[in-house]
Formats: structure tokens, C-alpha cells, sequence
């Protein structure tokens, strides 16, 4: 197989919950630990840090990667979603691994794989950890997929554990209250290993702070970070949050004798997207007019973004909205303008929501505009649409932006 049939055999093949949703979820690490082990436990090849959240959690582990990388680290980073290449997954120092890597694995394992009947997730997950092992780096940034207890990647025991924040999203799978959300993500926990927290609410920092005295774990949080302050290339307004979060995080590297000094945050920050690659946040594809993209897709997050929309300026507003169908459009929707105009469309995946119905949901908000029948034609509609002086947003899940960048 090539590049392209190796991928197409992987996406037919093994179920993935980001295109399929409830079906490709799996209740236990049995398959990943069955799979290390067959590996020769690979996660046990390099250091790791491991990043869950509900939002920021991609943000964090790619500012966390540059600033090791600026320090002189050999820095893997595993991340999901991808937005164009399947690869984008998994980089060392910003690179992502090579189209035969991939094809070699799947290859070389193809038959194990289809005999323990592995989800894309988990195959995914072992063909990262093999390749950090082979590639000998110094650590790797593991974004989790979904949750954290039962995430494939909760195989590792890293140097630390991180939780960004917790928000009301995949309640089909965490649990619907903030305190069950929390508690899934403190899965991720390990005895004796420091743990980093961002945002809290009381009842959320209430299941850390017993989850990590349970381990003997040391607990850190972000808000009690007490040192300098330094700016990202990162342009989202809620990306000063994040920031925080690896400040204490890096604080506590450093407690532990990781060789990480002042000049190297500061460059790791100023360089997080020419340094890992990231895209997708509050991202600006052009001006006049001005074209944002953002990848936040729930209520936490796009509470954020609207909130830094709202203080641009602009003669009229444009939006490009697309969802995945179990999104909760009741929480999500009231959230967007009424003063904007839409351009409803349906990602081109199997969870994609039909543009008629996310129209007529839309209505029920007082969000007016057209359908169309894909994202890049909305998206072209708009921009023909919209005079320089105009904004143009394009949003509302990691696929529709995927579709435009």
C-alpha cells in the first residue's frame, strides 16, 4: 500500500469517534495495553507530559512543545485531531513523521490489527508512542484524545500530568455534570506525579484536590502562579489562560531540574506556530476583508471566541458555521450574533449536520442566512459577498475549519 491507501485502509477499517461518534468509543485501555505489549511498550521508551482539558489542552501541549524545543529538547508531540493530514498528529521539533513511517507500521502490523479488531484511536496511539521510541526523543506533549481515565494514551506514567480546564462537552461519554466531567479527567492522575491545573470551578477543584491526595501527588494550580508573565503568537484572547497554566507548568519542570531559563520561555512562546505548526486558533487567513478561523466547536470555548469577535470592528459580519450532529445546538447557537449573517453548511464527514436543519435551528436564534450544499462554497460565497471592509468568521467545529485553511 501507499501513503494514500494505507490512510484509506485505516479510515475504513478501524472506527475513529471524531467521524463516526458514539460507536468508535471504547469503555477500556484493554486493546492499548494489549497493543504496548505486543510493541515491546514503547511508552516507556521516553519521558512524556500528558495534557488533558476539555478546552486548551492542543494550545498548551504545542506552547509547552516550543518552549522545550527553544531549550535545546528533542520534543515528540502527539495531538488530535488533525485538520489536513493525518500526520499532523505526530512531530518531532514541528515535523511531522513521514508518509513511509506510516505505511511501514500499518504494514508491518496490519494483521495484528485486524485480528484485535483495534479502533483508529488506538492504533493511532501506538504507532506515535513506537515512533517517539524509535526516533529516541527527549520527551513527548500527549494531547488526550477524549476524556482521560479511559483515553488510549492513559498508558503512560509522565514526568507530569496537566488538566487545562473542564466544560460541558461529550456528556454522552463523561457524564453531565461538571464534578463527573472533572473526575473522568483526573483519570489521568498518576502516584507520586505532579499534577498542573488550570481554570477550576469549586466543585471541579474540590475532585482534583482529592483525586491528587489520594496519589500523593503534588497539585499546582495555575491561578497561583506568581511569577513574569509573557505573550504568545497565539492571538486568541483566551490564550492568555493557557499561558498560565504552562507558566506553573514550567515552573514545576524546572523544580525537577529540567534545564529550561527565561529566554527560552520567551522564545518558546513568541514561536509556538513556526515552531510546532499549530493551526487553527483565532487564525487570520487574510485582510480586506478579514478572515478569522477558529476550531472551538463548544459552549466553553466558543463563549470565548464571541466574546473576542465582538470586539473587532468591522461594517457587517459574515459567519461560516458548520456542526457535527451531536452537537448540543441549544447550548452553542445562543451564543452566536443575531446581527451577523450566516452561511450554513455541513462538514464533509459522516457526523456532519445537514445544512437545512442547522439552518432551521439557527432561526430559532434569530441566526439568518443561507444554506449551502459544502463548506468551501459557503465559505466562497462569503467572501465574494463581503466588501473589504467587512469581517468574515469561519467556525463552529475543527472540521469546517479544516475544510478552508
Amino acid at each position: 500500500m501507499d501513503y494514500q491507501e494505507t490512510l484509506g485502509w485505516m479510515f475504513a477499517q478501524l472506527p475513529m469517534y471524531q467521524r463516526q461518534g458514539v460507536s468508535a468509543y471504547k469503555i477500556d485501555l484493554t486493546n492499548t495495553v494489549k497493543l504496548a505489549s505486543y510493541l515491546d511498550n514503547p511508552q516507556s521508551k521516553f519521558k512524556s507530559i500528558h495534557v488533558a482539558g476539555t478546552n486548551g489542552k492542543g494550545s498548551t501541549s504545542h506552547m509547552l512543545a516550543s518552549i522545550l524545543q527553544e531549550s535545546g529538547y528533542k520534543v515528540g508531540l502527539y495531538t488530535s485531531p488533525h485538520l489536513k493530514d493525518f500526520r499532523e498528529r505526530i512531530r518531532i521539533n514541528g515535523e511531522v513523521v513521514s508518509e513511509e513511517y506510516v505505511v511501514s507500521f500499518i504494514t508491518s502490523h496490519k494483521q495484528y490489527f485486524e485480528v484485535n479488531q483495534l479502533s483508529f484511536f488506538e492504533m493511532t496511539v501506538g504507532l506515535a508512542f513506537q515512533y517517539f521510541a524509535d526516533s529516541q526523543v527527549d520527551v513527548v506533549l500527549v494531547e488526550v484524545g477524549l476524556g482521560g481515565r479511559l483515553d488510549s494514551t492513559n498508558i503512560i506514567t509522565p514526568e507530569i500530568s496537566i488538566i487545562t480546564n473542564i466544560g460541558l462537552d461529550h456528556t454522552q461519554f463523561l457524564g453531565n455534570t461538571l464534578s463527573e466531567i472533572a473526575s473522568e479527567k483526573a483519570g489521568i492522575i498518576k502516584e507520586n506525579v505532579p499534577v498542573v491545573v488550570g481554570r477550576t470551578t469549586i466543585e471541579t477543584k474540590k475532585v482534583f484536590i482529592n483525586k491528587a491526595l489520594s496519589l500523593q501527588s503534588d497539585i499546582f494550580f495555575a491561578s497561583d502562579y506568581q511569577g513574569d508573565i509573557f505573550d504568545t503568537d497565539l492571538k486568541g484572547a483566551y490564550q492568555k489562560e493557557n499561558v498560565k497554566t504552562v507558566l506553573q507548568t514550567v515552573s514545576v519542570l524546572q523544580e525537577q531540574g529540567w534545564a529550561i531559563d527565561q529566554q527560552h520561555i520567551y522564545k518558546g512562546l513568541s514561536n509556538v506556530v513556526n515552531n510546532t505548526g499549530l493551526l487553527g486558533r483565532w487564525q487570520i487567513l487574510q485582510e480586506n476583508p478579514k478572515v478569522i478561523c477558529d476550531t472551538a466547536h463548544n459552549e466553553d470555548g466558543l463563549q470565548l471566541v464571541m466574546e473576542q469577535l465582538s470586539n473587532e470592528k468591522f461594517a457587517k459580519l459574515h459567519i461560516v458555521i458548520g456542526v457535527v450532529n451531536d452537537k448540543d445546538l441549544k447550548s452553542i447557537l445562543p451564543l452566536f450574533p443575531n446581527h451577523a449573517t450566516y452561511y450554513f453548511a455541513k462538514p464533509e464527514i459522516t457526523r456532519g449536520l445537514d445544512e437545512e436543519i442547522l439552518k432551521k435551528e439557527a432561526l430559532k436564534f434569530n441566526l439568518k442566512g443561507e444554506s449551502y450544499t459544502s463548506v468551501k462554497l459557503a465559505y466562497k460565497t462569503a467572501i465574494q459577498m463581503a466588501s473589504k471592509d467587512d469581517l468574515v468568521y469561519v467556525g463552529g467545529s475543527t472540521f469546517v475549519v479544516a475544510e478552508i485553511i
